[in-house]
């Protein structure tokens, strides 16, 4: 009896907050993503960080809420895919790595993408940086949901050598490789405005950040989306010219803080509207830092499964919404964003296809006895799966190593002899996953590709641009 009245009371509990919550504010607010790429976990002072400066993310985290368990895809272009469709990368993008330029496949046109959905439910939608689902005109971002595009089809090392592309800034230009990639472009919507060089990789942060602020500005009384996912601090290294040698952690520092700048300028233009309190802004990266980044003290860098090459350094900003100065490590991820900004947008989910998804905003408001969003977790490394994660214990399943993340965060001790019993449970919820997904190849549950007949890379070799693509250069 006591047991039920307990329960009751709870229920009544969260009834009181969600009604209190619906009554507060209008709850369909406007979204900002920030997406960095190859951010390290303890990159960042919120998550430890004593090399990088990062006022801007310091405040944002007192203002906000840390999720401490919240998980990306091993690289780029899964990691996107998982943002963008609210699937495992693996049921919506099936590659074995990422995507390149010229590649004959994206993410399908046939997905439905959270720029979409939430276009549908009357916003404004930009994204403003890295895209890396696919090249080709039919898979390019204002294909796929954006009214407004501005930034790299992929990669910023992603193009020749002598473009400065695959070097860091101040470094002399490498000699002229083998096979070497098409140039790469800067696109407005779909027309070419310039092939990037090293220069104009020192101006990526800048621009973009202006980009996002006239956006904002732009449509302040409008209902908007806007993805932000910067170049930096992928290598090569290029910090802008105000930033270049201002850190105490060299080229890689002084990118991380340039970063925390456009964070900074981002949040005081919403302030300086008066749009702080109706906007929900999220902070995070694609994957794990690679060596060049701290990760401590999870271990491994980016391009594994283990917790330093999935999980993220994400905070969770909406003043008066999301409770100042806390965090929570329930499990969560890249797949969970477009099912919560969805809901928050009164917008609506798809009904012919699976989500793997879950709406995180009890989590994200600290509603009372929040259930987890999550229990389980699978962590693919393109298309096979490596881990599974059940509430603290995580199992390795090649070698079959059972670790305890929340009394060993950085995986060093195998406790499977230990506990044989939550080792043969894990494995149920991998097999179980292998009738889904496939725990190698590709299973039932995998979607096809966008694939085109014809592939051509935006900028030929020879430097001549597609002719769907021409334009007018901008002043860069």
């Amino acid at each position: 009896m006591q047991a039920l009245k307990a329960l009751s009371f709870r229920l009544a509990l969260a009834a009181a907050w969600w009604s209190a919550a619906a009554a507060a504010a209008d709850v369909r607010p406007n979204f900002v993503f920030i997406n960095i790429d190859d951010l390290g976990y303890a990159d960042i002072g919120p998550f430890g960080s004593t090399l990088n400066r990062t006022p801007n993310l310091d405040r944002m985290a007192a203002e906000g809420r840390r999720l401490t368990s919240f998980y990306g895809a091993p690289v780029c272009s899964p990691s996107r895919a998982a943002l963008m469709t609210g699937c495992y990368p693996k049921r919506a993008l099936p590659i074995p790595h990422v995507l390149f330029p010229g590649n004959a496949v994206g993410l399908a046109p046939e997905e439905i993408t959270i720029a979409e959905l939430l276009r549908e439910a009357g916003y404004t939608t930009a994204i403003i940086g890295k895209w890396h689902l696919g090249d080709q005109l039919e898979f390019l971002p204002t294909r796929q949901g954006f009214d407004h595009y501005f930034g790299l089809p992929y990669s910023n090392d992603m193009g020749p050598a002598t473009d400065g592309v695959k070097s860091n800034w101040g470094d002399p230009l490498p000699a002229p490789r083998a096979n070497e990639q098409p140039p790469l472009p800067w696109l407005r919507n779909e027309t070419v405005v310039k092939r990037v060089h090293g220069y104009d990789q020192t101006t990526l942060v800048r621009r973009y950040t202006e980009e996002a602020v006239a956006f904002i500005e732009d449509h302040r009384h409008d209902r908007f989306f806007l993805y932000l996912p910067h170049s930096a601090v992928h290598w090569p290294l290029y910090p802008g010219a105000g930033y270049q040698g201002r850190s105490a952690n060299g080229l890689y520092g002084d990118w991380v803080e340039e970063v925390d700048w456009s964070v900074g300028r981002v949040l005081d233009t919403l302030r300086g509207l008066g749009l702080g309190n109706r906007t929900l802004v999220i902070f995070t990266s694609d994957n794990g830092g690679t060596p060049r980044g701290v990760n401590q003290p999870l271990r491994g860098h980016k391009g594994s499964t283990w917790e330093g090459g999935m999980r993220e350094p994400t905070i969770a900003w909406w003043p008066g919404r999301i409770p100042a100065g806390t965090t929570s490590d329930a499990i969560s991820g890249m797949i969970d964003i477009l099912p919560t900004f969805v809901r928050l947008a009164e917008g609506k989910l798809p009904t012919d296809r699976k989500l793997d998804g879950a709406d995180l905003w009890p989590v994200l408001s600290g509603a009372p006895d929040a259930p987890p969003p999550h229990e389980v977790f699978h962590y693919f490394r393109g298309l096979k799966l490596e881990a599974v994660r059940r509430g603290p214990w995580k199992l390795r399943l090649d070698k079959g190593e059972l670790y305890n993340l929340e009394t060993d965060i950085g995986e060093t001790t195998n406790l499977a002899e230990a506990h044989p019993g939550i080792v043969a449970e894990i494995e149920t919820l991998a097999a179980a996953m292998d009738a889904d997904l496939g725990r190698e190849g590709q299973g039932p549950g995998v979607r096809p590709l966008g694939r085109v007949a014809d592939p051509r890379p935006i900028i030929a070799p020879d430097g001549t641009i597609r002719e769907e693509l021409r334009g007018e250069p901008e002043a860069l």
